[in-house]
């Protein structure tokens, strides 16, 4: 099976490679044509006119093939589009800017897996079946049988009054808290977290250890029930992965299970309240006083861990400008390349091809490195092309790439982020999933102002005097409710102070699903909006003066 893989890669790796071949330009036709050409136009001479349709859906249709497997990080199908990427980058003439003189940034990871036959749980006498009646956090943990408290949500928000732990002593005590795993519980949003962090505000997980709390007993909300299998298998089939440099000292993460819902009634069976009136209350918006459980009533837990090591990359690679001063700063392209790999199937399909998400935006970055190739001028500053890994798994590759930049961080003059910029809203489309789905001629454009109003303005005039797509800015807004803002790589350059653009079509029914394929695409909008992010970094490239920074990130922007 590998041979046969390695095999479809290699013989698609050498039809891109000859296929795409470059076109006789421009340039070369005047020179050899008896009649004098007219100048070309300065979009023509920047190389826009090679990003193309045709050329979009060959890129893309590799990128998002069933041979890559869902491009999950890490994978193969991920690696393998890694190789594609510098392959044509080192062809193209960009200078590699990862590691050791490569196109990748190495990022080291570790899988945690559930030792399944050394791990246990048990409420009172009863031994608790694994990914049936609960799934623990990727974490070791020894708990030996103890009381339990009930504590809200788990959080502490001064501005809302919210104290899960008020007037119970937990200290020593399992928690059992009412909320999603790693997520805002309902009632909470990140513009009510005033004040300092640690003082004035704490998640669950921060509060239950400043508590002295043993550990913590979560019942998810309808979503996580909904996925229960596929967080199951992810949990306990796939391990749970993260980067090496982003853990926390051993200790500093408190146990965790998560409950199914019959542990929940068992838990609150016979006590103050149960837990279907405390859940009906939640979601009612009321959240209910913590009390101490049934001192008789004692859970343990056990989590064996197993730790095995695994590595995935950003590539990374720079097209040098042309003004001797100027080509030290960069304008920064980035989108991800990475999707959700294999999952549960649909309709007989398991592989999550991601061909809008962000399969568009990796083929995008790509065709822009290809024109500015081809252009018959070069911009004055460089530009930085960066694929980010592992955002589907929390901005991995962005955090990464931010944290331990290949390039001074300070010389990144803007961030133009495109993720998911391939489908478009039908006319007479009437699924209410489709609701909030772009048009063939309109793109949602986020964050263009949020710190330079320069930056806002620029893009804005690039549009109109080049292609007037309708840019919608419905989701630029601190408070906005899907809060999109944190949930794509741009959001880590901006909280380094980097001025950013984010361009995206908005959610629709094949979001995270295996029908996100590539016969699903508009490429025709997508040569438009590639086209005009690409004049646009032409123009931030060309200007005398970055673009000023005069606003500072909205509070409710500087945390996730």
């Amino acid at each position: 099976m590998r041979r046969l893989f390695a095999t479809l890669v290699l013989t698609s790796l050498l039809v891109f490679s000859f296929s795409s071949a470059p076109l006789v330009s421009a340039t070369v036709q005047r020179k050899t044509s008896k009649t004098p050409a007219p100048p070309l136009s300065l979009a023509s001479q920047r190389g826009v006119n090679t990003i193309t349709t045709a050329q979009l859906k060959d890129y893309l249709s590799f990128i998002a093939s069933d041979v890559m497997e869902g491009r999950d990080t890490p994978s193969r199908g991920l690696d393998t589009t890694a190789q594609f990427l510098a392959v044509n980058l080192s062809r193209w003439g960009l200078k590699p800017a990862g590691d050791d003189g490569s196109y990748f940034q190495k990022i080291a990871l570790s899988r945690a897996l559930i030792d399944k036959a050394e791990t246990r749980v048990q409420l009172d006498s009863q031994n608790l079946a694994l990914g049936d009646d609960y799934i623990p956090f990727a974490r070791p943990a020894e708990v030996p049988a103890t009381q339990l408290v009930f504590a809200g949500n788990g959080w502490f928000v001064k501005s809302k009054n919210i104290d899960a732990y008020k007037g119970v002593d937990a200290k020593g005590k399992l928690a059992v808290i009412f909320a999603p795993p790693n997520a805002y519980p309902r009632g909470i949003a990140s513009s009510d977290l005033t004040g300092k962090r640690g003082e004035d505000w704490m998640n669950a997980a921060e509060y239950a250890q400043k508590q002295g709390v043993a550990g913590i007993v979560l019942i998810p909300d309808f979503q996580y029930l909904a996925n229960w299998d596929r967080n199951r298998a992810r949990i306990t089939e796939r391990g749970t992965m993260r980067v090496d440099k982003f853990q926390s000292p051993p200790g500093a993460q408190i146990p965790q299970i998560v409950v199914s819902p019959r542990i929940a009634n068992a838990l609150f069976q016979g006590e103050r309240q149960n837990a279907t009136s405390i859940f009906e209350s939640i979601y009612a918006g009321q959240l209910p006083d913590p009390f101490a459980l049934n001192p008789d009533k004692k859970l343990a837990m056990s989590v064996k861990v197993k730790s095995e090591s695994a590595t995935t990359q950003n590539v990374v690679a720079v097209f040098e400008g042309s003004d001797a001063v100027l080509k030290n700063e960069y304008v920064a392209l980035g989108a991800h390349y990475d999707h959700v790999g294999v999952g549960i199937p649909v309709n007989g399909d398991a592989i999550y091809n991601g061909a809008d998400d962000d399969g568009s935006g990796t083929t995008a970055l790509l065709a822009m490195a290809e024109a500015l190739a081809k252009a018959s001028v070069r911009p004055k500053r460089s530009v930085l092309f960066v694929w980010h890994a592992g955002e589907e798994k929390g901005l991995w590759g962005s955090r990464y790439f931010t944290d331990y930049p290949t390039i001074p961080l300070d010389r990144i003059v803007t961030q133009l982020n495109i993720d998911m910029i391939g489908r478009s809203k039908k006319e007479g489309d009437t699924n209410p999933r489709n609701r909030e789905l772009s048009g063939p001629n309109e793109i949602y454009v986020i964050g263009s102002r949020m710190m330079s109003t320069e930056l806002g303005e620029l893009t804005e005039m690039v549009n109109k005097q080049y292609l007037s797509l309708t840019y919608d800015y419905r989701y630029d807004n601190p408070t906005d409710p899907n809060r999109f803002f944190f949930r794509s790589d741009h959001y880590n350059y901006a909280r380094k102070g980097i001025p950013i653009v984010f361009f995206f079509d908005g959610e629709h029914e094949d979001y995270h699903r295996p029908a996100d394929s590539v016969d699903k695409i508009d490429f025709q909008k997508m040569e438009k909006i590639a086209r005009t992010i690409y004049l646009t970094l032409w123009e931030v490239a060309n200007r005398p003066a970055r673009p000023k920074v005069d606003k500072q990130l909205p509070a409710q922007l500087t945390r996730g």
